[in-house]
């Protein structure tokens, strides 16, 4: 698998609104985009520090994955994902089933920002929710 960076940390929280003034006024961060992804039933908001983007995202849905977290998480936001972009999601994942990794997207979809991404089953990643990022628009 060939990866780049470190694309962005997802956060779930469960209201933008509420968490943005902390990564704002606490941490020195500007909140450049938000935007609300239908398929995944989440608003996102995010930050840049270096070449690391910090991805809030809170549920639009109660049946949304992020809703879920945040229920197992006693009400609380908390770390969600780690993603990290590649060149090519599809050989990513092409690799990654190679290899006996669990797939939760079995094929790329569309993401915030554009991205393609995927993402990688927490039981084969050592416990970590792992997503796939590529930026159809470096190609």
């Amino acid at each position: 698998m060939e990866l780049t960076h470190i694309e962005h940390i997802g956060i779930a929280t469960p209201n933008i609104e509420e968490a943005i003034p902390y990564y704002e006024n606490v941490l020195g961060l500007k909140c450049y985009n938000i935007e609300v992804v239908e398929d995944q039933k989440v608003r996102t908001a995010f930050f840049k520090i270096g070449q690391t983007k910090l991805e809030l995202l809170e549920p639009t849905s109660p049946e949304s994955t992020i809703a879920k977290f945040i229920e197992k998480n006693g009400g609380r936001g908390g770390v969600h994902h780690i993603a990290f972009a590649t060149p090519s999601v599809q050989a990513s994942l092409e690799d990654a089933a190679a290899k006996g990794v669990a797939l939760i997207d079995k094929a790329p979809r569309g993401g915030a920002e554009g991205l393609n991404i995927a993402f990688l089953h927490p039981k084969s990643t050592c416990g970590v929710l792992t997503e796939i990022c590529e930026n159809p628009n470096l190609k």
